[in-house]
């Protein structure tokens, strides 16, 4: 996977999220412990999602990169937004993910795997 392939499959979930109802919060948001693709939010959560894209010939699923240590690094950076963030402290922590599967050399999004509290925060919320 590229960078370009991977800012296609943000724009397209995020263009999801937000037919969907959601609020857009940030996007791309770093820390030292890593970065978190998405933030949405709605009236009840505040949903940090975690965007992989992997090319149809990938040997791997997107879903699959999602390891502990990348679940770890996502939580760690949700902390740090929500202590930088006081205004949506209010709202339930929510970690979703979203594997595309992308084709041809347009890179077309051929398949679209979302995955609604793919993860709790290991008691930490």
């Amino acid at each position: 996977m590229n960078n370009s392939s991977g800012k296609i499959g943000e724009r397209y979930v995020l263009q999801m999220l937000l037919e969907q109802g959601y609020t857009f919060i940030d996007a791309n948001y770093h820390s030292r412990f890593g970065e978190i693709d998405i933030i949405v939010a709605d009236d009840k959560y505040i949903v940090f999602v975690e965007v992989k894209t992997r090319d149809e010939k990938s040997i791997s699923t997107p879903l699959e990169a999602v390891t502990f240590s990348k679940k770890k690094k996502l939580i760690q950076t949700a902390l740090l937004y929500l202590q930088e963030h006081t205004d949506v402290q209010h709202l339930q922590p929510r970690f979703d993910v979203a594997g595309m599967i992308t084709t041809g050399k347009n890179k077309e999004i051929a398949e679209v795997q979302y995955i609604t509290n793919a993860f709790d925060g290991g008691g930490l919320f």
